[in-house]
């Protein structure tokens, strides 16, 4: 039977609907209070399923909250399963994908998505948000940074993935499909692994479509962190996005990517920077009540560079994540086995420190430091 807007149900409805129900006069008056009872019911539980939205096994209607699992099915390697949450809000809006842990060691960005999940209330909320709060299972439980320990792979530079290929490529194809294709807008969440000593920055994926630019440029200073990357040269072809980010932009989908964290900490500082950077993106978007709170004094990066080490040793580093420095500047050095100074690390121009390597442990080729190019012309 359908649901139609007729405020009354015929005798035809009913019999549809209560067969069981005898049509005699005496009985019809009490028979379509009972089956228009029914009815609402029926149309009612109908309507929310029809507006609910599901992903994996977690089936969120309006104005809830629902978590789950997503499936990556077994092939040439194991199986994984990845947790995410849909927060279905009371009223209609965009749908917001939140996806953190491509790198299980990040773990600022990874706390500050679970509290993101704690914190938003569906009945303030407008619209949908997806949320992914740790992608690579293998690398948070095994302590692995960069690569999914599975098969070696980051799990940030294989999209849009394949279904027949390793573990990292499955997961990639899965979240391109169910997450990626199914959103409206991204925001993809790193920061700081074991080795990287890193001051907050968001990227600017600016791609060359003015209308699309300004949307993400929008987002990353409705975000909030200050110091900018412009990046212009990620992948056009949406067969080989690479990263989470560009595999949504080149699908018309606009997302950014954030970094807080650093060398594996959790500070509160970090934490909070992220997660305060999505609600005011989500209040940008419209999706919560409230004004965004917006960059107004950017700092735009137009390149960055990395210092990679000529030789294997023990590394020290002379300047924090954070430091302006000039070309030439020192900025580390490593010594053999011994504690000969045996290579210099040195910038190649001038800028700001983005992150230089946290750890003393250094093998020929490691990257020693990014960093920053100041731009004013964004």
């Amino acid at each position: 039977m359908k649901c139609t807007k007729r405020a009354y149900p015929s005798t035809k409805d009913f019999q549809q609907f209560c067969p069981a129900v005898a049509y005699t006069a005496p009985a019809m008056k009490l028979s379509r209070l009972l089956c228009l009872l029914l009815m609402s019911a029926f149309c009612s539980a109908a309507m929310l399923a029809q507006n609910s939205f599901t992903l994996g096994n977690a089936t969120a209607a309006p104005g809830q909250k629902a978590t789950g699992i997503l499936e990556v099915p077994a092939g040439v390697d194991a199986a994984t399963s990845i947790p995410v949450v849909v927060v279905r809000g009371a009223k209609p809006g965009p749908v917001l994908a939140l996806v953190s842990g491509a790198h299980g060691t990040e773990y600022a960005s990874i706390i500050a998505l679970e509290k993101v999940i704690q914190v938003l209330d569906p009945a303030q909320i407008s619209g949908t948000v997806i949320i992914v709060p740790l992608l690579n299972i293998a690398s948070f439980e095994q302590k692995v940074p960069h690569v999914n320990p599975v098969d070696g792979k980051s799990m940030n530079r294989f999209y849009p993935g394949k279904q027949d290929g390793t573990q990292t490529e499955r997961a990639s194809y899965v979240i391109t499909k169910q997450v990626v294709e199914r959103c409206d807008y991204l925001v993809d969440y790193h920061g700081g692994d074991l080795d990287e000593n890193l001051r907050p920055y968001a990227y600017w994926p600016k791609s060359g479509d003015a209308r699309h630019d300004a949307i993400t440029r929008d987002m990353v200073l409705a975000f909030g962190l200050d110091h900018v990357i412009i990046w212009s040269d990620r992948p056009k072809d949406p067969a080989a996005s690479r990263y989470l980010d560009n595999t949504a932009n080149t699908r018309g989908k606009p997302a950014i990517a954030v970094e807080a964290g650093y060398s594996g900490t959790v500070q509160p500082d970090d934490v909070a920077l992220l997660t305060n950077g999505t609600l005011s993106l989500m209040r940008y978007l419209k999706m919560l009540p409230g004004a965004p709170t917006v960059v107004e004094h950017p700092v735009w990066l137009g390149k960055v560079d990395t210092v990679s080490s000529e030789q294997p040793g023990i590394f020290y580093p002379v300047v924090q994540r954070g430091t302006y420095v000039e070309a030439g500047m020192k900025i580390g050095y490593v010594t053999d086995y011994f504690g000969k100074t045996i290579y210099e690390a040195r910038a190649p121009a001038a800028g700001v420190v983005l992150y230089i390597c946290g750890v003393p442990s250094m093998k020929k080729g490691d990257t020693v430091a990014n960093i920053g190019e100041i731009t004013t012309n964004p």
